[in-house]
């Protein structure tokens, strides 16, 4: 019975610990210019970061304000993170949305704010940020 006990525990401890990442693929996207709305809230390592990989795929990017709307560009994004301290600095989490005419047609979100001990948190917030944009476009731009 102490056996089974102590398993459930720490069953129960380590799905606190849990990261996750979901993508929704933009399906189809024929532009190859696309918008980010500035977020100050932001690091501006995420924003370059971003603009890179999307560059990579072939896109042009023009950055917004904060204050321009999801309408003010046939194809825009904009995006969210945050940074945690636990033993070092790490990005805990990114959301990344894609909007043409208004309407989101993709989202990109990577969350390890429950990742307790996970040692996965630790990542390395360049290469997570390349990741998602390659999952959220899987094509190139005009594809």
């Amino acid at each position: 019975m102490k056996k089974l006990a102590a398993l459930a525990l720490a069953a129960l401890s380590l799905s606190g610990c849990a990261i996750h990442q979901t993508v929704r693929p933009v399906e189809s996207f024929t532009g190859k210019q696309i918008c980010l709305i500035e977020n100050s809230s932001v690091r501006v390592g995420f924003v370059e970061s971003y603009k890179r990989a999307l560059e990579s795929k072939g896109y042009i990017v023009r950055r917004l304000p904060s204050s321009a709307s999801i309408t003010e560009c046939s194809a825009t994004s904009t995006y969210n993170a945050l940074w945690r301290w636990d033993l070092a600095l790490y990005m805990a989490y990114a959301d990344i949305r894609v909007y043409r005419d208004g309407k989101l047609v993709g989202e990109a979100k990577y969350d390890s704010q429950s990742g307790g001990m996970n040692t996965g948190k630790w990542i390395d917030a360049d290469k997570k940020i390349i990741e998602l944009v390659h999952q959220l476009f899987p094509g190139g731009a005009g594809i």
